[in-house]
Order: C-alpha cells, then structure tokens, then sequence
C-alpha cells in the first residue's frame, strides 16, 4: 500500500517480551520484562527496531540468570545457596517493598523527554530514536506516592498531569493528583522538571488500608474526575506478602457489595465538589474522554462487573487453547456517566437530576447523596483511544480493540458515540493491538487522519505486521510486515518528527 507523504515521525510502543529467565518463569503476562520497539516512518519507509529496556530490574535478572526482582504477579525469594542471614535480611527488608523499574505499560512524555512507564514510582527515560534506557527517575523523591497511573493526561501548556497513591503517610492514605512542567526556568538549565513538580490536590482515600487501585482518570477543561472503585489493595496484606509466599496481585481484593464513589476536584480552587456521587460496584482500567456540558460532567470510560480479567492473564491460563479455554464471566462494558454538578438543591428526594439528553440518570438520594446510573454506548470493546486533540471536549469517535468474550483482541473499531455505528477492521488469525490515532497536518473534522496498529500472527511462522488505517473509512492504506517475532503490547504513543530533538543537536 501507500502511506500518507505527511505521516512522519515514530510510533512508539511497550509490552511485556521476556517471560522466562535462566530456568525461572513469571507467574503472568504482564510481570515480562520490558520490551520497547519502534516503527519509524520517513519519506513513505517504515523502519523497525526493538530493544529490552536495560532496567536495574532486567540487569539484575540477567546477571543472575533467575527472577531475583519481584513483579506484581510474581514473587522472586532468595538464592537458595544464600546464607540464613543473608535470608533472613532479605525477608525483613521486604515488609515495604522497593518495587521493580520494569517499566512495562506505556510511554510518557515530559517536556522533550520520553519515559517508560509502569504502576510503581520508578519511571525510565528513553531514547525515542534508539531505544536507549537512559536515567531512572523515582517519583518519591519529588511527591509523596508509592504507585501512580500509566496514563497521564497532557494540557494545552504542556503540562503533564498524573495521579500516585501515598499509602499511610503523616496518617493519611490519599490520591495525589501532581503537575510536571514542561521546561525549567533558564536559570535552572541542568535542573529537571520534575524538580518543579506540583501538587495539584489531594482526595483522601475512603479507607486508610484499603486504598482503591486506578489505571487511569479523566479531565475536563475545569475538572479533575476521578474513580474510587472497590477494587481495592491490602496494604497489610502487600506488607506480609513476601513473609506468605504470596504474590502483591492477591492483595488485590474487589468488594462487590460495595459502592463506586467518583470525586471531581475543582483545578482553579484544587477543591474537591462537596456533592457525594456513586454508582454500583464495577472495575475499570480505561477512561476515554470526560467533558462539560451545561452544568454536567459526561464521562465515558470501559467497566466491567468482576475482576477476572487480571486472572486471565496468569501464564498458565495462556495455553494453546487458550481462546477456546479462557472466556471473560464479565464483558467490557462502554459506559457514560452523566453527573449534575448544579442543580436544583431543593430538588426532591428520588427525582433524576439530569437535564441534559441521555439515558444515564443521577437520582436524589434521603440523605443528600446523588445515585448515578450510566447510558451504556456498547459492549466488547477496550483499549480505547481518541483523537487526543479531543481530549476533555466533546467529541464523537472512539478507536479500539473489540474482545468479546476472550480477553485477546481480534478486531479493530471505530465507534462512533452519537449515531452508535461501528466500522471494523478484521483478519483470519490476527491479533491487533491498541489503535492509536495521529491527526493528519491539515485536518478539519474528528476523524481527519489515521490509525496505527501492530498486528501479531496467531501462526508464529507468520510474520507480524504494521497496520495503517484511514480514520475516516477505516479502509487498508497500507501494512509493514516486520520479519521478526514481535510481541503482544500495551500502550505506547505516536511521537510526530518536530517532536524528535536528539541529544546531540
């Protein structure tokens, strides 16, 4: 096929690529080592290149030939040669856990920088163009968070915005919401931005031991949105961890008796709306946009009713027949919630405070409280993207994988929100991953542009490929084959050319 003449520039992406190590496997999918590659396009060429990101993690790995760093789903205990003290050291030291750098999920950008990013405080500056593991940036020595999101949001200035958890400090167990800048005052030239990191607000957690876990949250032009499920973590349970023989991702627990509570903090008076709002009990990963309208705040994001996608992914559910074996017992579910922020506050008891069109509701509660129940757009989709320069606004399409039952992608979709119709895009055999969109230089409308995506053979001797979509038609520009075994990804970004400075310029 033929690529668009203006399509230049590198798309980025990371995914778990080694499982097994010396004669030690993980436990899960998404403990693997980090594995970045890159398709860069020039002149109408695609290039590809992958490389392990050298983290302190896959370093210690490799020079001991065993798992000897600990993953979310896999616990890695002592040399057995070792001494018992030495033992006995390590399973102390271990009761507040130095989490793993194998930053595996996404790619982040900060200023003119790129870093790889996980769920723990470690994130790890790249090299765009080579794939290069550069500094290790730890986020406790600038905010006080233990975990934070893979999926920061990016504002009109520049700024890069992210939410951590601070687990038990000064008493308190909170959701930060911070700022990084993107630049230094000149006088600071050698300084980094994250010197300058800002503390927007703070939430305080529900529960001092059980704080929610969150992959990701919303903006809007005036508010921060923010989900606190009951798909929550053991703290004392993350502490003894070790001591058990267990892994941290057990320490995961879903309440399904419990409520959903959403917080939106104001980001001019970085206060919290009084109003408590809640819906049923659900688990979420992915936000797809938010946005206002007439008082209200509308924002979409993909629920499902249980947590049984995470199991999903343990190695040994991920068999040859694995799509045969492993069907979700809950479907993602495309939601939009619909929260009046002003209204009438003498309205009565039981009555719907929505007054703008949709099928979500937020119902009056006795005790002041407001009951909200979503509008479901669709089923089966995740992974979602958008046009980002849509990002807090209103918008109309939605890009994704579709799943169904079986948590591995086959198809990729566009859905548009406001008439409900989806095209696809399908191939015998083929796995696509996340679609990412990149707006063409002189677009007009939403969908002015394309859609990228890798696509993995389920034959290995198949080769993998990269797929190049017209955003509007969703019809075949063009695809790369790429003759290597490429992985299964997560997320990663489109980095347009201007974007590119390399060291040495």
């Amino acid at each position: 096929g033929q690529l668009p003449t203006w399509l230049q520039g590198i798309l980025l992406r990371n995914g778990p690529g080694m499982h097994t190590i010396g004669d030690t496997k993980y436990n899960h999918w998404f403990d693997g080592m980090a594995l970045l590659h890159s398709f860069t396009f020039k002149n109408g060429e695609v290039y590809y290149r992958s490389k392990y990101l050298r983290s302190d993690t896959y370093n210690c790995n490799i020079e001991a030939n065993r798992i000897v760093v600990s993953e979310f789903g896999t616990m890695a205990y002592p040399d057995p040669c070792k001494n018992i003290f030495a033992k006995a050291f390590t399973y102390l030291s271990h009761t507040i856990p130095e989490f793993t750098d194998n930053c595996l999920i996404n790619i982040m950008k900060t200023g003119d920088d790129f870093y790889a990013t996980s769920e723990t405080n470690f994130i790890r500056k790249i090299d765009p163009l080579t794939l290069e593991t550069l500094e290790k940036v730890d986020y406790t020595k600038y905010v006080a968070v233990n975990v934070t999101t893979s999926h920061p949001h990016y504002d009109s200035a520049g700024n890069t915005l992210n939410m951590g958890t601070s687990i038990v400090d000064k008493g308190k167990t909170k959701y930060i919401l911070f700022k990084i800048p993107p630049s230094v005052p000149e006088r600071e030239k050698k300084k980094s931005c994250f010197k300058h990191l800002e503390v927007e607000c703070s939430i305080p957690s529900r529960s001092l031991l059980h704080p929610s876990y969150y992959h990701s949250f919303g903006i809007t032009e005036n508010y921060i949105v923010f989900v606190e499920q009951p798909f929550r973590l053991d703290i004392v349970k993350m502490a003894t961890a070790y001591i058990r023989g267990v892994n941290w991702a057990s320490c995961l627990a879903y309440h399904k008796e419990d409520k959903t509570w959403f917080h939106f903090v104001d980001k001019k008076t970085k206060k919290e709306v009084s109003t408590k709002f809640h819906t049923d009990a659900m688990v979420l990963f992915h936000h797809i946009n938010a946005y206002e309208e007439d008082g209200h705040i509308i924002f979409d994001i993909i629920a499902y009713r249980d947590n049984s996608l995470y199991d999903m992914f343990y190695l040994k559910n991920l068999s040859k027949d694995f799509e045969e074996k492993n069907k979700l017992t809950s479907i993602p579910i495309c939601k939009r919630f619909v929260v009046p922020l002003q209204y009438d506050k003498d309205a009565e008891v039981g009555s719907n405070l929505v007054t703008i069109s949709s099928t979500a509701t937020a119902v009056k509660e006795k005790d002041g409280s407001i009951y909200c129940q979503p509008e479901v757009l669709c089923e089966g989709i995740e992974l979602p993207r958008i046009n980002y320069d849509y990002n807090s606004k209103k918008y109309k399409y939605v890009y994704a994988t579709e799943v169904q039952w079986s948590p591995v992608p086959t198809k990729i979709v566009k859905f548009d929100i406001q008439t409900k119709e989806m095209l696809h895009w399908i191939e015998d055999y083929c796995w696509p991953s996340e679609p990412i969109f990149v707006p063409s230089p002189d677009a007009r409308e939403e969908d002015d542009g394309i859609i990228l995506t890798c696509v993995v053979k389920t034959d290995p001797k198949k080769t993998p490929f990269l797929l190049v979509l017209d955003a509007k038609t969703f019809k075949e520009l063009g695809r790369a084959t790429v003759d290597v075994e490429m992985h299964l990804d997560l997320h990663g970004m489109f980095i347009p050319e201007k974007d590119l400075t390399t060291e040495t310029e």
